[in-house]
């Protein structure tokens, strides 16, 4: 089968390698998938520059998130979500994965969607209800609203009765955010989004804020937050790791709340079917739809990624590894 490696360290289109390895087998306890549909995340191009959380063995392959078919094993023939664990990612023709972790696709949920959904719609799942506890009723701020992380935030916030506040760069993105059904969106461009949310909020700001930009985003978020508000650490897109004045955090009464996902897996294992029993209902409702900007052949991976990093993409970019 074709799989894409990480061979060294660097940009997606200098050090990733499309090569042919034997076809994996399944162990004891798993399934071997058939990838229909693998969707790039932020955290693809960390792994490929080595500024990730995980740092695995070179050469690995990336790709945290896809939807297939169960060819060998229980369940054979039943099409699936699944989140491989590294070094064997999502980038391959065939991935094995322990049997106990595949998730179902939401009926009616076209394979390429399933693909997009794991990954952001779960964080996001898990940042606003678990981590901030986001109350209808409640202002959510949502930055870097277009992406595919800040698309499922908008969405899911809107699902749990929120007025959701986002932000987008120039006027393509900020229609995206309003098709999505964001309240108000502010194109940080043009405008200064701490001046925007204290007038849409009275001067009150954000119960909420999203945030995976980080850098000069966080920094200016502080200066809009509500009293008790929550500021969700989702990750560092910004590119610089912002320190927190915990002066200010006393002073305005308000919490920086961290949320690493992956942790889930680790600790509370069963979270995950909850979360995509919950989201498939939401999509039956018709209250989340994920945002596919493009799909591409196996080959252009790299360039996928590398778009991605220079922030040209909307929502997110699904990689069919077999022709359609």
């Amino acid at each position: 089968m074709r799989a894409w490696q990480v061979q060294d360290l660097g940009e997606p289109d200098e050090v990733m390698r499309l090569v042919e390895v034997p076809d994996p087998r399944p162990a004891d306890g798993e399934v071997l998938v058939r990838v229909d549909a693998a969707a790039l995340n932020f955290p693809d191009l960390l792994l490929c520059r080595g500024k990730y959380q995980e740092k695995p063995e070179l050469p690995f392959t990336p790709g945290l998130e896809a939807a297939g078919t169960i060819v060998e094993g229980p369940r054979a023939g039943e099409q699936v979500v699944v989140a491989p664990g590294l070094p064997r990612g999502a980038l391959a023709g065939l991935i094995c994965v322990p049997e106990a972790d595949v998730l179902p696709v939401p009926e009616g949920m076209p394979l390429v969607k399933a693909a997009a959904m794991l990954t952001t719609y779960h964080t996001g799942w898990s940042g606003l209800h678990r981590r901030a506890a986001l109350q209808a009723g409640e202002t959510l701020l949502v930055h870097a609203g277009a992406g595919g992380v800040g698309s499922a935030a908008i969405q899911l916030g809107k699902a749990a009765g929120a007025t959701v506040i986002a932000t987008a760069g120039g006027p393509e993105k900020v229609q995206v955010c309003r098709d999505l059904g964001a309240d108000v969106v502010v194109d940080y461009l043009a405008e200064d989004f701490v001046e925007v949310v204290k007038e849409a909020t009275g001067g009150r700001g954000a119960d909420v804020v999203y945030d995976s930009v980080g850098g000069d985003v966080f920094d200016r978020s502080r200066k809009c937050i509500a009293f008790e508000g929550r500021i969700l650490v989702i990750g560092f897109a910004g590119g610089r790791i912002p320190e927190v004045a915990v002066n200010h955090v006393l002073i305005k009464n308000y919490s920086v709340v961290g949320l690493h996902h992956g942790l889930y897996r680790r600790y509370e294992p069963t979270l995950a079917r909850t979360i995509q029993e919950d989201l498939a209902r939401l999509w039956a409702d018709g209250l989340i739809d994920p945002l596919i900007g493009g799909e591409v052949a196996m080959e252009e991976a790299p360039a996928a990624l590398a778009r991605l990093g220079d922030r040209g993409t909307v929502g997110k970019i699904v990689v069919r590894p077999h022709d359609a």
